[in-house]
């Protein structure tokens, strides 16, 4: 094989690629719009994070210059500088959260994965020996006392409307908690309507 001159080989490389690119020609026309959004977004963000750069150092120099000072405004008043004493407040605002296990319980979404606490509510008719001997059989069958929400749920569906009546009056009789009653209430109504 015989070695062609270099002006020769040249040529032939400028050719080959030339064709080579204008194969790709039909991609690369397609591309170019994203490629053009793709850097112009890139050199905004950099100048974003260089103007950010400058400012953050501006603003060192210049608390290192005039530091600040812990002043507060004469309008703005806090509970420190009120004078008030915490210890001689009544109480009227605060509100007790029931605590089991050192963990406050708390309402709303949070109640479907915990169970009610050992406090009985105030407006709830509290559970006596009696209750709990004339509570019905499926209480004690699928343990609801000790149920949270979210197992209740779960059985709720192997659930005959009788034991879900049954359920629900247990519930309004004893402890009357409001997102159970409405969970029963609400199976009743769906398991009746089939």
């Amino acid at each position: 094989m015989s070695t062609a001159p270099y002006g020769v080989r040249l040529l032939v490389g400028a050719a080959v690629t030339a064709i080579e690119e204008t194969r790709k020609l039909p991609q690369t026309i397609l591309m170019y719009p994203m490629t053009i959004a793709s850097q112009i977004a890139q050199l905004v963000m950099k100048m974003q994070q260089d103007v950010a750069v400058l400012v953050i150092k501006g603003d060192e120099t210049l608390e290192t210059i005039f530091p600040p000072k812990d002043e507060q405004p004469e309008w703005a008043t806090f509970d420190e500088d009120s004078g008030a004493d915490r210890d001689s407040d009544d109480g009227a605002d605060v509100v007790e959260l029931p605590v089991r296990d050192g963990e406050r319980l708390t309402e709303g979404r949070f109640a479907l994965f915990s169970g009610d606490p050992e406090v009985p509510k105030q407006d709830a008719p509290a559970e006596t020996p009696a209750a709990s001997a004339d509570a019905p059989e499926i209480v004690a069958e699928i343990e609801y006392d000790s149920l949270t929400l979210a197992q209740l749920r779960a059985r709720l569906t192997s659930l005959r409307v009788p034991d879900l009546e049954a359920l629900l009056a247990y519930e309004e009789s004893t402890k009357a908690r409001a997102p159970y009653q409405t969970l029963l209430a609400n199976r009743i109504t769906r398991a009746s309507a089939k």
